[in-house]
């Protein structure tokens, strides 16, 4: 027979045998980063981000793909062993479902998870932090990824997070206070890697491009040159000089003015719009980002090569291929790490309505096929009620076959009730 010190000493050996991790993924810098060094995936958001305001194409993509997936509608069920997921006992109220419909006051529900889905496809990864009182989760609230920096361990992994606030302040939280979800980033296991990474730099050109034209138009509207005197210049004739050429060839409404410089040459580096080749720079990037979301190519207005038919297929690729990928991460995270620290959590289990657009043409091909193996069934002499079972059908009482006279009456009558 098993005494109290055995079973203790088991269940502490299992703790810590489930805590530690088989191998270091850390060294002794445990956030990853030194003193005063901002860690890459700071970096890295600050593009991304700006990214975002700066590219119309990488701003289509990500806001139609977190639009579809925050409008995408959410179910609490009793976990269940039945594969038919139309059995399932839904609940109606529970705590969780309140937060997870008004996660704090200034966000809804579906604002909260379009905030958060930002976040994951500019930089591969999404934060929210939990407000807890006495172990009951009241809020939740979306942070910047790239402001948390994971607390490393070579053996526990992860004991905790470092969210640093836009003025340098640090605020340490418990990761029992944290939920990530994440594309998982090969470099680096703690943090993430979205489709945004792999073509920053591409991004970054074309939002530098756009820059170079602005500037183009506001210096003049002529490319830059250089100003060489023959002499060096007391810093009060240096400020006259610079304040004169502002103010005679600055801007768009002094373009193409002559320039008159004493004491001075005007060196030209002159470049052509087409020497630069601006408008292949900035096309090239808006085919890389599509290619790295996957995105349907109409889904972005481009409707030159578009019909109904191919626009129709389109919005069930994005379906498929971008918001149930997305909604089953969530899913995952939420049922594992989230869910279970509600009231009978461990119990339920969180579902979402299939986004996919109903393609009426594919059901009425499986409606017929539905029938003709029903009928098959029916005529093999199985049980009719037991036959529309197994194909999907519902039980239709048996009422006869009606004679033709009796039919045409019928269809005479609910067209005078259609056109009533």
């Amino acid at each position: 027979m098993d005494d109290l010190i055995s079973r203790l000493s088991r269940g502490i050996t299992k703790r810590k045998i489930r805590n530690d991790a088989p191998v270091p993924y850390s060294g002794s810098n445990r956030t990853g980063m030194g003193l005063f060094s901002r860690s890459e995936s700071e970096v890295v958001g600050e593009r991304a981000y700006k990214a975002y305001g700066g590219v119309g194409t990488l701003f289509a993509i990500v806001h139609q793909i977190c639009e579809a997936f925050a409008t995408t509608e959410w179910h609490l069920y009793q976990r269940t062993s039945l594969r038919d997921k139309k059995k399932r006992k839904e609940i109606l109220n529970h705590g969780f479902m309140t937060v997870w419909d008004l996660p704090n006051e200034f966000y809804t529900g579906r604002m909260f998870r379009e905030t958060c889905e930002q976040h994951l496809d500019l930089v591969g990864e999404t934060i929210f932090v939990l407000l807890d009182v006495g172990g009951v989760i009241f809020e939740m609230w979306p942070v910047r990824p790239d402001r948390m920096q994971p607390v490393k361990h070579p053996r526990k992994y992860l004991t905790g997070w470092i969210y640093t606030g836009p003025d340098g302040e640090e605020v340490p939280l418990r990761k029992d206070q944290v939920i990530q979800i994440k594309y998982p980033n090969p470099e680096d296991p703690y943090r993430g890697m979205g489709p945004v990474q792999s073509v920053l730099n591409d991004i970054d050109a074309a939002r530098y491009s756009a820059e170079w034209n602005k500037n183009f138009f506001i210096n003049g509207a002529q490319p830059g040159g250089v100003i060489e005197v023959d002499y060096q210049m007391g810093d009060d004739e240096f400020d006259a000089f610079v304040n004169r050429w502002h103010e005679q060839h600055r801007g768009i409404a002094n373009a193409h003015q002559v320039a008159v410089l004493e004491n001075a040459h005007w060196k030209d580096t002159k470049f052509s719009m087409s020497d630069m080749q601006f408008v292949e720079l900035r096309q090239l990037p808006r085919e890389l980002v599509r290619e790295a979301f996957a995105f349907p190519k109409p889904m972005l207005g481009t409707v030159d090569d578009v019909n109904r038919a191919n626009s129709d297929a389109a919005k069930e690729i994005m379906a498929e291929n971008q918001t149930i990928p997305r909604l089953n991460r969530w899913r995952d995270v939420v049922n594992n790490f989230l869910l279970p620290r509600f009231a009978n959590g461990k119990t339920l289990a969180l579902d979402y309505d299939d986004p996919t657009p109903i393609n009426h043409e594919a059901e009425d091909r499986q409606r017929n096929s539905q029938w003709a193996a029903a009928r098959a069934g029916a005529l093999a002499g199985w049980d009719p009620d037991g036959v529309l079972e197994s194909v999907g059908l519902p039980v239709i009482p048996w009422v006869g076959i009606p004679t033709s006279g009796d039919a045409n009456a019928q269809l005479d009558e609910d067209q005078k009730k259609s056109a009533e």
